[in-house]
């Protein structure tokens, strides 16, 4: 692999005129050169297609269709990426540093997996708080066992370790994408790098119960039954303390 890898940055978004702009903001302002970015509008009904024709200096590829929901858009952006390394940062959500990439590739040019920390932020682009769930200093495919420890927007993967995402679930496939990249990595780089601001609320958030079943799944299938029920007491336990403690989750 070249030096300078390229990064196929990829922004799934549906009637995002109100928040796809500080997404593809975040984006252009990156010094990183080797960069494709790439967004899938599911055939929006607002302005979000003028904001992206708006935007064509920043934008490499774009697509606007109706899908099949975020995973369906998700793996469209996958088959329309060239690049070594796919970075989903979908609509609202913002690369956190202008220097983020340059200071990754810096540090090591050859991982197969970057992660880091995620910021939360609100509709105004106000940061709320650290994410809930703490980075580990050393990620594996294990490591999700306590929950999804990495946020998706702050998890960089080479595109040859990842296949589509299953869309057999609705809510939580990105965890089980997620935990299958991390099985077939030789190298997870910890970057200790704030990666992403994250917007609080998307739709993982609005479907909490639901996705907590499908991910409750995908547990007992890679790790079994009796490890993913042991798990869930401090799961559990961790969550509530957070949710009094910080009045959000």
């Amino acid at each position: 692999m070249s030096l300078d890898p390229k990064v196929s940055i990829i922004t799934v978004v549906y009637n995002g005129q109100s928040t796809l702009e500080a997404t593809i903001k975040s984006v252009a302002q990156q010094g990183y050169s080797n960069i494709e970015y790439i967004i899938v509008d599911g055939n929006s009904t607002d302005s979000t297609v003028d904001i992206i024709k708006a935007n064509s200096l920043v934008v490499t590829t774009w697509i606007s269709e109706p899908d099949k929901g975020i995973y369906d858009a998700m793996n469209k952006g996958i088959d329309l990426a060239t690049g070594d390394y796919l970075w989903f940062m979908n609509s609202g959500d913002e690369i956190a540093h202008p220097n983020v990439l340059e200071n990754i590739f810096k540090q090591n040019a050859n991982a197969d997996i970057y992660y880091g920390e995620t910021v939360m932020i609100d509709e105004k682009g106000i940061e709320i708080g650290n994410r809930r769930l703490s980075t580990p200093e050393h990620l594996s495919w294990k490591s999700f066992k306590k929950g999804m420890l990495v946020s998706h927007q702050s998890f960089i993967v080479k595109k040859s370790l990842v296949s589509h995402y299953n869309l057999k679930y609705n809510f939580s496939a990105d965890f089980e994408w997620c935990l299958l990249a991390m099985k077939k990595a030789h190298l997870i780089e910890n970057t200790h790098l704030v990666l992403s601001r994250f917007l609080d609320g998307g739709i993982t958030k609005q479907n909490i119960v639901p996705g907590l079943k499908e991910r409750f799944r995908i547990m007992v299938h890679n790790y079994g039954l009796a490890s993913t029920l042991y798990q869930h007491i401090f799961i559990c336990i961790k969550f509530f303390s957070f949710l009094l403690k910080h009045k959000r989750f």
